[in-house]
């Protein structure tokens, strides 16, 4: 796939700005850690269980985190094994680990509130780029470039008349992203959400509503002609049959029980020995289960 070029001379940038904000102040969902009352520890969780999973989904289950650990100091106090337990079926339950080592870092470097700088965000464990610059402008109103996978697709379409972007965040799409930022702290943040939302309710990947976008009359790749996506082949992720769902299921077993589990219970659950093993030993490792008896498993 070609490189993403940098802003187009034609881009009314001020024009962009208006449209999108102007959308997002109509359109947005009223989500719990976008309130004026949302504490920057809600913000974090937030971005920490929305990773690779639906609004739909961390909904709940960021309100009964909130409920039951409303700072990072009670996260931090909580054992491991709740932290996993509490995370449920979101998937990719490391988060939950990498959220609890977190919190940790916060109260014993940060005095249990959760920093304001980006390299003092990205200095926790668990803490990417992305992840940094998110917690930075949505908690503190800061001027960050934030590239998600909704925001990086509705920049390649609007700026550089692609249907998607890179594989990989590469310099050149960091310029672009750069170049549209608002110069107003507030407005960056406002249109770094904004084109999150642009992204998850009306630019979407297969079927974008471009009727109902408020940047159409903007958008180069609609002026273009929708040109199909022309670079490297994306290999839809499979999941029945993997690791990864082995995982899922042996801890799921152990999550939903009161007590120590059996192997013999998780020899049940999951009938092809080999990659059951390898996947205990792997959640083991992780982690997310310790091993309490020559033949049981809890959640550590």
């Amino acid at each position: 796939m070609r490189a993403t070029p940098e802003i187009p001379a034609v881009v009314d940038v001020p024009g962009l700005h208006d449209a999108v904000l102007g959308w997002y102040d109509e359109h947005a969902r009223d989500l719990p850690w976008r309130g004026v009352d949302a504490s920057p520890w809600s913000v974090m969780v937030s971005e920490f269980m929305l990773q690779q999973t639906p609004v739909a989904r961390v909904l709940p289950v960021h309100a009964a985190w909130l409920a039951t650990w409303p700072t990072p100091a009670a996260l931090a106090a909580a054992s491991t094994g709740e932290a996993v337990r509490a995370w449920g079926r979101l998937g990719y339950p490391r988060r939950a680990l990498r959220l609890h080592a977190a919190a940790t870092a916060i109260v014993a470097q940060h005095g249990g509130e959760v920093p304001r700088a980006y390299a003092d965000l990205l200095a926790l464990p668990g803490i990417g780029d992305y992840t940094a610059a998110a917690i930075a402008s949505f908690a503190y109103g800061q001027r960050h470039v934030v590239l998600d996978t909704n925001v990086r697709r509705v920049i390649a379409r609007v700026a550089a008349g692609q249907e998607l972007p890179p594989r990989s965040v590469t310099t050149a799409e960091r310029a672009l992203a750069a170049s549209l930022l608002p110069d107003a702290p507030a407005d960056a943040a406002t249109w770094n959400v904004g084109l999150m939302e642009l992204g998850a309710l009306v630019c979407s990947v297969a079927s974008p509503a471009c009727e109902r976008c408020p940047v159409l009359d903007r958008c180069a790749w609609v002026a273009a002609g929708r040109p199909a996506y022309d670079g490297p082949a994306r290999v839809a992720q499979t999941y029945a049959g993997t690791d990864r769902q082995c995982r899922g299921r042996l801890l799921g077993v152990v999550r939903d029980a009161d007590g120590p589990v059996a192997l013999s219970t998780l020899e049940a659950a999951w009938a092809i020995p080999e990659q059951r093993d390898r996947c205990l030993a792997s959640l083991v490792e992780d982690g997310l289960l310790a091993r309490v008896g020559p033949a049981s498993y809890a959640l550590p």
